[in-house]
């Protein structure tokens, strides 16, 4: 779709929506309803125009009626419960789906290193030593024997807080440099979501294929649905930073970077939370060995399910057969 082809189908739409943000600025009831659902239709058309790079009056027109709506939409409860609530009920999912290119490529960057490296360990438990040192191996057997001393043994309510803040400073640290290292042209995070998978495999392989199978996989199914998630899409918000630094497009690579963060910092604030939940669940639940097995495996999968449901339809407005994102004039479907 060429420019004018793309303004000539949505300019009624935004002159709808300037005209409803007319009413609302001069009068104290207006359709809140209508406006919230203008202010997404006009954010998807914002994303579409900047990244098929199209002339800057038009991204900036779409900029000012985006930025004027937001401002009305957030102004009573800008950092108030509503706005959070926003935040984790629509904004956070709406923009993983915004991002579904970067989030497959990044999906795969995990997936599949993690699968090789761990069928690797799993038939070969000596694989481990190429990306281990002995030690650390040692430790890993010890932490999932079946041993009393092992992790995951009875620990009291302080243990389990002073776990927790720990699970949550090593988590963030992870999603934040998946994140940040994508100002390195995307190369810095696409290594770090590699490294991890390859990383989290072999241990995953190493542990399975010496015997551990049942304490490792019952303390990480449950966690894992929100922790591994949420390193996949640390990697797609650093890919999106690093796409707008290799492709600026008609902007300043300053400028397409600051573009970028601005809608990849959703997603951040999204991962924060998943890692806070991870971090929770890993020092609660995971490590309770009081809890059977076959108990967190089935709450694990609910978890999973929850997860891929939260981020897939989650926040969807009704009626989306009209949106833009799915479908635009002239597209057969």
């Amino acid at each position: 779709m060429t420019p004018l082809d793309f303004e000539a189908a949505y300019a009624p739409l935004w002159a709808e929506l300037e005209a409803v943000i007319g009413v609302a600025e001069t009068k104290r009831k207006f359709d809140g309803a209508r406006l919230a659902t203008l202010y997404r239709r006009v954010c998807e058309h914002l994303a579409l125009a900047q990244a098929r790079a199209y002339p800057i009056h038009l991204t900036q027109r779409l900029e000012s009626l985006t930025q004027s709506a937001h401002r009305l939409i957030y102004r009573q409860h800008d950092y108030g419960l509503a706005r959070f609530a926003r935040l984790a009920l629509v904004d956070f999912p709406e923009a993983v789906r915004a991002h579904r290119v970067y989030l497959w490529v990044s999906a795969l960057m995990f997936v599949l290193p993690l699968l090789v490296a761990g069928w690797a360990a799993w038939r070969d438990p000596g694989f481990i030593l190429h990306l281990l040192d002995a030690d650390n191996v040692q430790q890993f057997d010890a932490m999932y024997s079946d041993d009393a001393d092992a992790f995951g043994r009875t620990r009291s309510a302080g243990d389990d807080w002073q776990m927790f803040g720990f699970y949550v400073m090593h988590n963030i640290g992870i999603g934040f440099r998946c994140f940040a290292a994508g100002i390195f042209a995307g190369v810095g995070s696409a290594a770090l979501v590699v490294f991890n998978g390859i990383q989290i495999g072999a241990v995953g392989g190493y542990l399975i294929g010496t015997g551990h199978a049942q304490n490792f996989l019952s303390f990480v199914v449950t966690h894992s649905a929100f922790e591994l998630t949420a390193i996949v899409l640390a990697g797609a918000a650093g890919l999106r930073l690093g796409y707008a630094w290799i492709a600026p497009g008609r902007h300043t690579r300053l400028e397409a970077l600051r573009l970028a963060a601005r809608h990849a910092v959703v997603i951040v604030y999204g991962v924060i939370g998943l890692l806070l939940i991870a971090a929770a669940v890993e020092a609660f639940w995971s490590s309770a060995r009081w809890i059977a097995p076959a108990v967190k495996y089935g709450v694990g999968g609910a978890c999973w399910v929850l997860v891929l449901a939260y981020l897939g339809w989650q926040g969807r407005p009704r009626g989306t057969a009209g949106m833009v994102a799915q479908k635009e004039p002239g597209h057969a479907g």
